[in-house]
């Protein structure tokens, strides 16, 4: 294989691994979600857009993970005007194996209009884990936007992980390149044989 050649595949498999590993970031919150650097909250087929605030010297903003447990301010903006008139009600439970019904409540909003079309609240997480929010809208819960999120949790180490693991790929790759080089060596040096 030419060092070209070479180069080219282990630029590909550079690449390859730099998208899954960028991919560790990108968590999967359900109906939670960026769009246009907004947090996007979807019930049913409805939509809030959803923020997170933790009182520290930044008042700094959030969109999916909360970054410490302690007192959280979570706001809903309705973006759907519908929304104003229909009952929405709020819970958060703890992570557990097994159905959301039997999970322990953290935190209960009951079921009520918001004609403002704005919904706030705080809560004061004291435990680090995983957790799940669940919003409802409409009689009988009839839209649910159900999406897990962790508290405290330390997620700095992802890019270096996807980094060591780039690496690795790329080392894996040589190894396996240099490998076949030396076999097509070896035999470009046996003696031919002859009948």
């Amino acid at each position: 294989m030419s060092m070209r050649r070479f180069g080219r595949v282990a630029a590909q498999a550079a690449a390859g691994v730099a998208c899954l590993a960028g991919a560790t970031g990108v968590q999967a919150h359900g109906g939670l979600a960026m769009d246009q650097d907004m947090c996007k909250l979807t019930v049913g087929h409805y939509t809030m857009h959803f923020a997170g605030y933790q009182e520290d010297a930044q008042r700094s903003e959030f969109c999916e993970d909360i970054p410490r447990t302690g007192r959280t301010i979570i706001v809903l903006d309705f973006v759907d005007d519908a929304l104003r008139d229909l009952p929405v009600e709020v819970r958060v439970v703890r992570k557990v194996d097994g159905a959301l019904d039997d999970a322990p409540v953290v935190f209960a909003l009951p079921p009520r209009t918001y004609p403002s079309g704005t919904l706030t609240f705080a809560h004061d997480f004291v435990e680090p884990g995983d957790y799940v929010g669940l919003v409802y809208a409409g009689d009988r819960r009839a839209h649910t936007s159900v999406f897990p999120f962790a508290v405290g949790a330390d997620r700095a180490w992802m890019p270096i992980a996807g980094g060591a693991a780039a690496l690795l790929a790329l080392g894996g790759a040589g190894f396996v390149i240099g490998r076949q080089r030396m076999q097509r060596a070896i035999e470009a040096a046996a003696p031919e044989s002859h009948a």
